[in-house]
């Protein structure tokens, strides 16, 4: 009885905003006692590169490959680790150092390729790890472990996570929105269920937005239907619903009720979000040529930086076309031009309008790629391989340390020597930053309180300032 009550209270919470269009209660509260202490930073913007960038081409220097060019990997740096499916039957392992020119930049003296000549102007805001590892060596497992801190399906995602703790500042706009942008070469598939819900209740899914006019499927009313009409509609449809969550005390329908107020409130608010007509050129200008073209990466970055300005608690965009295999160095410099100007101008915007601050903005892959070419290696063309012992990721303000660059890898990129962060170390310290203790963010389901970082994770307290 205790449980039926508790149900149909959280029915007729959402239900009474429903006749009530304008009122402004909670749809996404966050969890009594969160958060756990004083937060550094309110909002994520997770910048994730589906695929995985070559951190040797990008930000892992390794001069001394140089004079190694086509020598066979020694057997004491690879020690027999599992490969992929691509590479495992190759009986060489030729060693390929990058053909880019690397420079340090700011005074942090951090490492950037001249592919990345925009990221290198912020060297002293961003916080680099090396350092990185995963378990898993294909992509789809590796996205799903970095994304839910577990290599199976059925895990909530990050942000699903981040929106059950600490809920919405907007109660006009989802708390996790996610936008996708296609970037040229190879591209892996990409499943819904990287920014899902897992076993929480799905009001905390993402929200996808896309590129254009109607950035919500569904969202729009139809021609002639009116907003008069739609509130009656949603008035009728919620009391149904009401009537089905007292009969079967099923907290999704709770949730169906909610989501619908979300819905009509974002009829009204989505439209201006999407609206960068009164933006500045500066703007344009400060994020790159792609600026203007709807569901491009740098127009998502500009959105991005709206989100977090409106409350919006956790962005991801994934843009989609770093697994070169082959041709690396000219699909990689493709996908740079389309990353690199805007990944760094939402620094610089977030920075200037005093967001940065309050916002972690996170650069990263599901894995790194290898030092030894995959297939045929020449003077100018080489490709690369999964790799999950090691690889690269940046983050920047909500209390990380600008200008410091930790963990290290072998000669090869292809050991950690110093410093290792396993995904969940890093999870635990994003969370840190918001100020929640990842051991405390638990959900019971089947019987066991789960988190994100499973059993494992630690906060790595020196990348934070």
């Amino acid at each position: 009885m205790q449980t039926r009550r508790y149900f149909s209270g959280i029915g007729l919470a959402a239900l009474s905003s429903l006749f009530a269009a304008e009122e402004k209660s909670e749809v996404h509260p966050k969890l009594p006692g969160l958060p756990h202490f004083a937060p550094k930073a309110k909002n994520v913007i997770l910048l994730y590169q589906h695929g995985a960038p070559s951190q040797l081409d990008l930000f892992d220097w390794k001069p001394g490959l140089a004079v190694r060019r086509g020598e066979n990997l020694p057997d004491s740096i690879r020690q027999g680790q599992r490969l992929t499916g691509m590479t495992a039957f190759q009986e060489k392992f030729p060693t390929a150092p990058t053909i880019f020119k690397f420079a340090q930049h700011g005074q942090s003296r951090a490492w950037f390729s001249e592919l990345v000549p925009h990221m290198a102007s912020c060297a002293d805001d961003l916080c680099f790890v090396k350092s990185l590892h995963t378990e898993a060596i294909n992509h789809d497992p590796a996205v799903t472990f970095s994304q839910t801190g577990f290599q199976l399906a059925g895990r909530p995602s990050i942000g699903a996570w981040v929106a059950y703790g600490l809920g919405s500042e907007n109660q006009n706009l989802p708390a996790y929105v996610v936008m996708v942008s296609q970037g040229g070469g190879n591209t892996q598939a990409l499943a819904d269920r990287a920014f899902g819900s897992g076993f929480l209740p799905t009001k905390f899914s993402g929200v996808k937005f896309r590129g254009g006019a109607d950035p919500v499927l569904y969202l729009s009313d139809p021609e002639g239907y009116s907003r008069e009409a739609r509130r009656r509609y949603l008035d009728d449809l919620g009391k149904l619903n009401q009537m089905q969550l007292d009969e079967a005390q099923d907290p999704e329908i709770a949730t169906r009720i909610s989501q619908y107020e979300m819905a009509f409130r974002m009829q009204t608010s989505v439209p201006e979000l999407g609206d960068l007509s009164k933006e500045p050129e500066s703007t344009f200008e400060l994020y790159g040529p792609d600026a203007k073209k709807p569901g491009s990466y740098a127009a998502n970055c500009i959105l991005a930086r709206r989100l977090v300005e409106r409350g919006v608690r956790f962005v991801q965009l994934f843009h989609r076309g770093w697994d070169q295999h082959s041709n690396l160095p000219r699909e990689i410099r493709g996908q740079c031009q389309q990353t690199d100007q805007p990944s760094a101008a939402l620094v610089k915007d977030l920075k200037q309008r005093g967001l940065l601050k309050d916002t972690v903005v996170i650069w990263m892959g599901e894995f790194g790629r290898t030092v030894y070419s995959q297939g045929t290696l020449t003077e100018t063309n080489y490709g690369r391989d999964h790799h999950p012992r090691c690889f690269t990721a940046w983050m920047a303000g909500g209390g990380f340390q600008g200008g410091l660059t930790y963990g290290e890898t072998d000669d090869f990129s292809y050991n950690i020597v110093d410093n290792p962060v396993d995904l969940h170390d890093l999870h635990a310290t994003m969370f840190h930053s918001l100020g929640v203790d990842h051991t405390k963010l638990t959900y019971k389901f089947q019987g066991r309180h789960y988190r994100l970082t499973d059993v494992k994770g630690h906060v790595v307290k020196a990348l934070l300032s």
